[in-house]
Formats: structure tokens, C-alpha cells, sequence
């Protein structure tokens, strides 16, 4: 690893370590007032041949740099990205103050539920905080998961841990009058694709994540799409009809086993 990535590493908190890659809250830079970072670091995998390990690496980084790149090109919001070094399998990008979706919302607190289990007081509570209704946060995912696709960027793990609100505190000093903004997050598996089949398969993904994590979230989901629609205009045409193949391919997947 070059000495300016290990030098940064060194000196970051690491804050979670998964099967792909290490997450660490930094700096750049010495300086007091310099914005903290989000760097992700996929380390070296000693099951894989070091020449294959370094080129998947090179090519995940790359890919995930691009993908923000034109997105934010597009107007959607995600983390901008402050380095990159492919090589070393090293990305930094804008640390997002807030709270992801999935623990805003009721049945996301996971592991965070008091001993009764009921979560729901403390995401109302937390959802008042950021000041904004369920049916607003729903409407805010649909429209920019639908910039997203408009901008042929297919996510690839769309859940509600990989969508952020940002805090009031961290934007309303400098712009009053900007509302509550939803961060998509985490494009590690993200690729480029205009094909309807994978918007489709991008969105029963979401569909998905809302029936395993959060109680009662088929009007959650509807009102995501609702939004989605709006904004996608005359390809929503399609997509809905490619999203009902998607649903029954995986109705019949579940039956079978």
C-alpha cells in the first residue's frame, strides 16, 4: 500500500468491517476545520490469486467513483467523492451526517429495540426530529431512485440502510430554506444499465428489503412508486410492466424452494 493511503488508514476510526471491505471515519488533512470523511479501503483477499485480487479491486473502486460521478453529473444525491486510489483499493467520500433510512422508520431499529421490542415511539420521535411525515420520506426515495435510473445507474443493493437523511443541523446554517435531503448511499455494486429488466429488478430489490425489515410496508412501497412514476414519466410505461414479470418470477421462485 503507498504511504499516503496507509498514512490516512493509520489515522482513521475504523466503524464497521464486513466480507469486502473496511469502513473508516477520517480526515485528509491535519486541519481542524477540514470536513471528515467516509473511506472505504477493500483490503487484499488472501483466497484470491494477488493478479486477479488486484484487478477486481482496481475495477470495484473505479466502478463505484464513476457511478457517484454521474449521479451527482445528474442532480441525485449522493455522497461526493473526495479521493480515490483504485490501486489500493481506497475510495473517500463525503461523510453524511444524519441516520439512514432503516432506523427512521418503524421495525428498522433492529438490534437497537428496547426489551418490549416496540421501536415504533422512537422512530416517530426520531422522523419528528428530521422533520419530515412517512409518506414525504417515501415520495423523497422515489424521486431519486428514479433520477438515478433516468440516469441509466443501476444501484444494486437498494435498501433502507443505504439511504441516508441528512440532518438538519449539518445544512440549515448555511441554507435555510433547504428542505429535508435523502441521500442514496454505498454503490459498491452498482453498475450502468438502460435496460428496463434491471430498473425493474433494481426497484423489486427495494420491494423487497421494505417486506423483510419493516412491518406493514406495502403502503410504504406504493407510495414510493407513486413518486417514481411521477418522475420517471412515459418509461415508468414499461418498467411497471417489466416490475410485474419480476414479482412473478420471484413468487414462483419462492413457491419452488
Amino acid at each position: 500500500m503507498t504511504s499516503a493511503s496507509l498514512d490516512l488508514i493509520l489515522a482513521s476510526t475504523l466503524i464497521s468491517q464486513g466480507a469486502e471491505a473496511k469502513v473508516y471515519k477520517a480526515k485528509l488533512s491535519s486541519d481542524p476545520s477540514d470536513s471528515e470523511i467516509l473511506l472505504k479501503h477493500r483490503f487484499r483477499k488472501g483466497y484470491r490469486h494477488p493478479t486477479l485480487d488486484g484487478s477486481l479491486t482496481r475495477a470495484r473502486v473505479a466502478g463505484e467513483a464513476r457511478a457517484l460521478l454521474k449521479c451527482l453529473r445528474a442532480g441525485v444525491n449522493v455522497p461526493g467523492v473526495r479521493m480515490v486510489d483504485a490501486a489500493e483499493g481506497v475510495l473517500g467520500i463525503e461523510w453524511i451526517h444524519g441516520q439512514s433510512v432503516r432506523k427512521l422508520l418503524p421495525g428498522g431499529a433492529g438490534e437497537d429495540e428496547d426489551a418490549s421490542g416496540d421501536s415504533e415511539p422512537e422512530a416517530a420521535d426520531a422522523l419528528r426530529e428530521y422533520d419530515i411525515p412517512v409518506d414525504a420520506l417515501m415520495q423523497l426515495i422515489g424521486q431519486e431512485i428514479a433520477k438515478m435510473h433516468l440516469a441509466d445507474v443501476i444501484h444494486g443493493d437498494l435498501t433502507t440502510s443505504n439511504m441516508m437523511l441528512r440532518h438538519p443541523s449539518s445544512f440549515k446554517s448555511r441554507h435555510p430554506t433547504l428542505s429535508t435531503e435523502l441521500v442514496l448511499i454505498d454503490f459498491g455494486l452498482s453498475f450502468h444499465s438502460s435496460l428496463v429488466e434491471d430498473k425493474a429488478v433494481d426497484l423489486y430489490v427495494l420491494e423487497r428489503a421494505f417486506s423483510s425489515t419493516h412491518p406493514d410496508s406495502e403502503p410504504l412501497f406504493a407510495s414510493v412508486l407513486r413518486a417514481y412514476e411521477q418522475r420517471m414519466g412515459k418509461d415508468w410505461a414499461a418498467i411497471g410492466r417489466r416490475l410485474e414479470d419480476v414479482r412473478m418470477r420471484g413468487r414462483k421462485r419462492s413457491m419452488v424452494g
